[in-house]
């Protein structure tokens, strides 16, 4: 699979550069994002260098037979909060708790909308779970996917949130005017 999703993203023009360490347990954290085909290029990038990644997605698209095929490659549907008993970053650190192995992509944007209000779950989730945040971006002006850099919350989650949007502050989505980092 890693040569079939590395020859589909050279034949459309990307390059992919993951130098991360290949952790048990993280979150990827991913951005900009602006478009459903950061997925598919997210999900291609990963798999070109023999990694998986499960992800976060409204549950809204778990309709068969779009859910089992989003279970079969790692999704975790996320629940609109009225249907909740208990917090999605509780959930996903319970997930962390238990699992010998989890790598889970989340874009902290939570929308493809411009939005200066970046989610802060995944800085949580890193903390109490006690896992690294890699910083993956997907850069259509240079058409690369990039995961070079590891993040450790200081538990600030300002300072940290201001640390991250800076760190992606050089990059462009596919529609630019739909990123921020305000």
């Amino acid at each position: 699979m890693a040569s079939l999703s590395g020859a589909i993203l050279r034949l459309l023009g990307w390059t992919v550069t993951i130098t991360v360490p290949d952790y048990p347990k993280c979150i990827i954290c991913v951005a900009p994002h602006t478009s459903n085909w950061d997925f598919v290029l997210g999900k291609l990038a990963y798999a070109s260098v023999g990694r998986k990644a499960g992800f976060l997605m409204k549950d809204t698209w778990f309709f068969w037979p779009l859910g089992s095929f989003f279970r079969a490659i790692g999704g975790i549907a996320v629940p609109r909060k009225k249907k909740m008993d208990r917090s999605l970053t509780d959930i996903i650190v319970e997930k962390f708790n238990e699992l010998p192995k989890l790598t889970l992509a989340i874009t902290p944007e939570g929308t493809r909308s411009r939005t200066s209000t970046w989610r802060t779950g995944f800085l949580h989730i890193a903390m109490q779970a006690n896992v690294p945040i890699a910083l993956g971006v997907i850069d259509y002006a240079s058409k690369q996917v990039l995961i070079e850099k590891t993040f450790h919350p200081t538990g600030d989650v300002e300072t940290d949130m201001r640390t991250v949007k800076d760190f992606y502050r050089p990059y462009k989505g596919k529609y630019p005017d739909k990123f921020s980092v305000e």
